[in-house]
């Protein structure tokens, strides 16, 4: 095993961990012994740890913490970018100074996390960071940008379609509604009224969210929707229903309905967080980073992201 000169085995870390389930008051930041890189795996120094609603999902109770393997003390957050500070053995595809990013299933928010070198499994892995792309741009890609993406495939856009997006301006929206310029497809975002400029900023054509979207949409689109991406809820399924788009083409993420398909970032094609990432070095993609806040700060960064209001994405410093 290789280690970073000055990095020994028993390395100190802190890493945010909950005693009990529920909201961010339960979260707190302590000092622990850094986990060591076994065979096939690397230790990363996490430097920058980005938010997703999925974060406080899974740790707001403990049935739901069970369906994703979850158990008392648990750590916080996914999404990780940062340096390789250990090697295992056998592992040949990264070495010891390597600027990475990934996924590490609710233990990202700590200063050290151990991942797999061979990225098979989604939430336990580790990517070569292109050069271009801060630490803090590349903590935000790991959930929110391969879930865009799997929504996305879902419904096979094209240059053709006219796609409805609820949720626009969110985390994974931000990415969907660039991943979905980028097939040439005209996207129409939905958010509130103060949130316009932002969604035409990324590329989207804004709407206003709730009662009468649908003679909204149809006022901006009269030749029709095509396809439709729910990112909240079940309101945008809705309202593509009623404007005629075939449930095959409609998607969700953060609910299940009937007859449309639900995606999540372990639906990705492989290649696509490697996609993404080259898409954001050439500049044809950015990631809005909303807010930071050090590790310190993390119920602070917590309770924002909760809020569902922020545009773009929350990244914790480390």
């Amino acid at each position: 095993m290789q280690t970073q000169s000055g990095q020994a085995p028993g390395t100190a870390g802190r890493a945010v961990l909950m005693d009990s389930f529920g909201g961010p008051e339960n979260l707190e930041v302590r000092a622990v012994l850094a986990p060591h890189a076994g065979p096939g795996q690397v230790r990363v120094r996490v430097t920058a740890a980005g938010l997703n609603p999925m974060d406080w999902f899974m740790t707001a109770d403990a049935d739901t913490a069970a369906r994703f393997g979850l158990t008392l003390p648990v750590g916080f957050g996914t999404d990780y970018a940062g340096i390789i500070d250990q090697v295992g053995d056998g592992v040949s595809s990264f070495a010891l100074g390597d600027r990475v990013f990934g996924g590490a299933l609710s233990r990202a928010v700590a200063d050290f996390v151990v991942v797999n070198s061979s990225g098979e499994i989604a939430a336990n892995e580790v990517h070569h960071t292109p050069d271009g792309v801060g630490d803090r741009t590349a903590a935000t890609v790991t959930i929110a940008g391969r879930t865009a993406s799997a929504a996305l495939d879902s419904v096979s856009l094209g240059p053709d379609d006219t796609i409805l997006i609820g949720g626009a301006g969110g985390g994974v929206g931000v990415f969907a509604v660039q991943l979905a310029r980028i097939t040439g497809a005209r996207v129409i975002g939905t958010g509130s009224a103060a949130s316009a400029d932002y969604l035409r900023d990324l590329g989207a054509e804004p709407v206003t969210y709730g009662a009468g979207l649908a003679e909204r949409v149809r006022a901006l689109a009269p030749d029709g929707v095509t396809a439709a991406l729910d990112l909240h809820g079940t309101d945008t399924v809705d309202v593509a229903r009623e404007l005629d788009v075939p449930d095959s083409r409609i998607c969700t993420i953060a609910a299940q309905v009937d007859g449309v398909v639900a995606a999540n970032g372990a639906n990705a094609v492989p290649g696509a967080l490697e996609e993404i990432a080259r898409l954001v070095a050439a500049g044809k993609l950015r990631v809005p980073v909303a807010a930071t806040f050090p590790i310190e700060q993390i119920q602070a960064a917590v309770e924002l992201q909760t809020g569902r209001h922020v545009k773009g994405k929350v990244v914790v410093d480390l």
